[in-house]
């Protein structure tokens, strides 16, 4: 299950967090950071499409903050609409840290995949409250350094019936 984390008195997202932090903060509570492939399903929401609201890209900003809309600051979680599932801020707002080392995917289908047993860097998922609509499609993802602590770089908690790779 994946879950949204709200901090502060105006419920913005945690951000400025290193992924060591986003995992530590994710288990002292009983959770954990969710991998990729977990954080892509439930973005995806069971759509195929580029956003789980579907392909039209000038329906961006009724479900996510992004360089368009945002003025260049994070905003309030949950304040535009949620994907089928009813999760919000899946697109846009802050990236989330994944557990997953970042790397290459493996060239054959897969189901519920793991990254590299070890790396440099750990992925991200949704895009950011400063990129642009194509870097919040549901499939896109970047890394990062373990220990930046970068201003739009956040995390939501998952918890479920397995342990963490």
């Amino acid at each position: 299950m994946i879950v949204e984390y709200q901090k502060g008195e105006d419920d913005l997202p945690a951000e400025n967090v290193t992924w060591s932090d986003a995992k530590d903060f994710c288990e002292h509570y009983g959770y954990r950071l969710p991998t990729e492939a977990e954080w892509e399903y439930a973005a995806r929401a069971g759509t195929r499409t580029r956003y789980s609201f579907g392909d039209d890209e000038g329906k961006l900003s009724e479900y996510a903050w992004y360089n368009e809309n945002s003025g260049g600051a994070p905003h309030p979680v949950g304040t535009l609409k949620p994907n089928p599932w009813g999760l919000h801020d899946m697109h846009g707002n802050v990236w989330e840290w994944c557990w997953d080392w970042y790397g290459s995917y493996l060239p054959e289908p897969q189901i519920d995949p793991v990254g590299p047993p070890a790396g440099n860097y750990r992925g991200l998922r949704g895009g950011s409250f400063v990129d642009r609509a194509e870097d919040l499609r549901s499939a896109n993802r970047i890394r990062g350094g373990p220990e930046n602590r970068i201003q739009n770089f956040g995390f939501r908690c998952a918890r479920g019936p397995r342990r963490q790779p």
